[in-house]
């Protein structure tokens, strides 16, 4: 098996939306059965204190300095990216979170076989639901639904268990040079950096199965510009 890490956070937009675009390339990979996935914690802002009465457009004004309009229109035309891949984004809905819980409870889900399930569910209950993914109750629900045990999951919310894990993926992406997420290293030979195009993920995943076998340093894929990303001074648009 060859192995894909991905790092991203729950509330990057553009880490959804490349999930979508790696899973297209990847279903069109002939050995995609050799690909073993697993997602990698990243906080865009470690700093986020989450607050349900606030939200997402009133948080990204205060931030970026922008004016609600402004903000608005920026997240209006990131749902439009969105839709292009089969995505419904509902920024008015979505709630400021910080994501630290959800990425321990991705760690439990990996061990259990189920990571890319909790991801999905994680994902779609920020961006589509407007669901609170640091609330307990919340990722208690979503552990559930995907089939982890709720007595299992209670520990782990209640607990700092794989808060060292979290921790030890954050720096595995500074040691990298990651600077934006999504980030894919693809057999911890290449990488590629940002949602880029089903077609370019099919042709680092080409050279790097091709090579799976060889040991050479992390190169990252050569593209036409830039795609889209989001690090921790926010997304670009």
């Amino acid at each position: 098996m060859m192995k894909v890490e991905i790092w991203s956070d729950v509330m990057c937009p553009f880490c959804y939306i490349g999930k979508r675009k790696f899973e297209k390339a990847l279903s069109e990979f002939p050995d995609k059965d050799q690909i073993e996935v697993t997602w990698k914690s990243f906080q865009l802002d470690p700093t986020t204190v989450t607050d349900p009465s606030l939200s997402t457009i009133d948080h990204l004004a205060e931030k970026k300095g922008w004016s609600k309009e402004q903000a608005r229109e920026t997240t209006a035309h990131v749902s439009n990216i969105a839709k292009q891949v089969g995505l419904d984004f509902h920024f008015d809905k979505a709630v400021v979170a910080n994501s630290f819980d959800a990425h321990r409870l991705s760690h439990l889900a990996k061990k259990h076989g189920k990571q890319n399930e909790l991801e999905e569910k994680l994902f779609s209950a920020y961006f589509t639901e407007g669901k609170n993914t640091a609330d307990h109750a919340t990722l208690l629900q979503i552990a559930t639904e995907i089939g982890l045990d709720k007595a299992e999951t209670n520990d782990l919310l209640n607990s700092s268990l794989y808060a060292d894990k979290v921790e030890e993926d954050i720096e595995q992406a500074q040691q990298i040079g990651v600077r934006g997420v999504p980030f894919f290293v693809l057999d911890r030979k290449y990488a590629v950096s940002g949602a880029q195009e089903p077609d370019t993920f099919l042709q680092a995943l080409t050279r790097a199965y091709g090579e799976h076998q060889k040991a050479s340093p992390l190169q990252t894929i050569k593209t036409e510009g830039s795609a889209d990303a989001c690090g921790p001074d926010g997304c670009a648009i």
